[in-house]
């Protein structure tokens, strides 16, 4: 079977949904009657044997993705679910930044006391999710604005994971059977809106700390599941300006994507367009000390799912 991805694309007349060989696209459109991404996951997986069998033997002229604009890859995005505390050396650095645990402990103490924490709620606990909106979505190529009346907006690389058939209910052994692929998904993190001062007994606030259009750039496609042999050893790796800032493994998740999916499923019904986004690993700014400015490049790296390149520039 030759390998290709899902992406939506734009040459200038409008999206159109298109599987990438070889940084070759192809349009969808003219091979099948599905008009967009969200259509071809509705009808996953008969819309993959379809986009297979193209793949095998194209019926279409490619056009170089060079020539197009890349889009985020699902057209009219489904639900964000995100985990959080999701990586176990993530939450350790997290812990000993913020001061996370026993008031008056040493940097080494929190470390080994939130360390204590993450493997108990390995062993015995469950997933933490929030959810985002797909209004927040963007390219893996467009700019990504920073609000200007903050200054403490932090980068986080995480495995996006798309759902292509409905999910209720399902145990972690049937949960990857309900994906159709694998994406990049960078979810950006306001730092001083997460907790909520003035009514503590609520805790932390994702809804505005997470949700800003352009804080979750995504793509630049999907790669289809069968393509990716496990989701649990994938490098994953994100640079600031040049510079190595988060370069980690897939395998450090707490509760990889089955387990997230089975847990989600529990309580909400999972339907085919919606992503979970699976956690960050160790990097993060909130860890260097040092937050995105304007004209800060993020380039983001996940093996075997394309790269992303985004610029962060100044909103309002």
């Amino acid at each position: 079977m030759t390998r290709f991805a899902l992406g939506t694309f734009d040459a200038g007349d409008g999206p159109f949904p298109g599987i990438v060989i070889d940084e070759n696209i192809h349009d969808i459109t003219a091979f099948t009657d599905y008009a967009s991404t969200d259509e071809v996951l509705q009808d996953w997986p008969r819309a993959f044997d379809r986009l297979a069998a193209e793949a095998d033997a194209p019926s279409t002229p490619p056009t170089a993705a060079s020539a197009v604009r890349t889009l985020p890859p699902v057209a009219r995005a489904g639900q964000i679910y995100g985990a959080g505390a999701n990586y176990r050396e993530h939450v350790i650095q997290m812990s000993v930044a913020h001061k996370l645990g026993t008031e008056g402990l040493s940097e080494a103490a929190l470390a080994e006391e939130a360390a204590r924490d993450i493997d108990e709620r390995k062993a015995n606990g469950e997933p933490y999710v929030w959810t985002g909106v797909p209004s927040a979505i963007s390219g893996a190529y467009d700019d990504v604005v920073l609000p200007a009346a903050w200054d403490d907006h932090d980068w986080e690389l995480e495995l996006g994971v798309v759902i292509g058939t409905r999910a209720h209910h399902v145990s972690v052994d049937d949960a990857l059977d309900h994906v159709a692929g694998y994406t990049i998904c960078n979810d950006l993190t306001t730092r001083s809106l997460v907790p909520r001062k003035d009514i503590a007994m609520m805790g932390t606030d994702w809804m505005r700390a997470k949700n800003f259009p352009t804080f979750y750039p995504t793509g630049p496609w999907l790669v289809p599941a069968q393509f990716v042999d496990n989701p649990l050893d994938l490098g994953i790796r994100l640079s600031l300006n040049g510079k190595l800032m988060q370069d980690s493994n897939t395998g450090d998740m707490v509760f990889g994507p089955a387990e997230l999916i089975s847990y989600i499923s529990r309580f909400v019904a999972l339907e085919p367009g919606d992503m979970v986004i699976t956690g960050s690993p160790p990097g993060n700014g909130s860890h260097w000390g040092r937050f995105l400015r304007p004209g800060d490049v993020m380039e983001c790296e996940i093996d075997g799912l394309g790269t992303q390149r985004t610029e962060c520039v100044r909103g309002d």
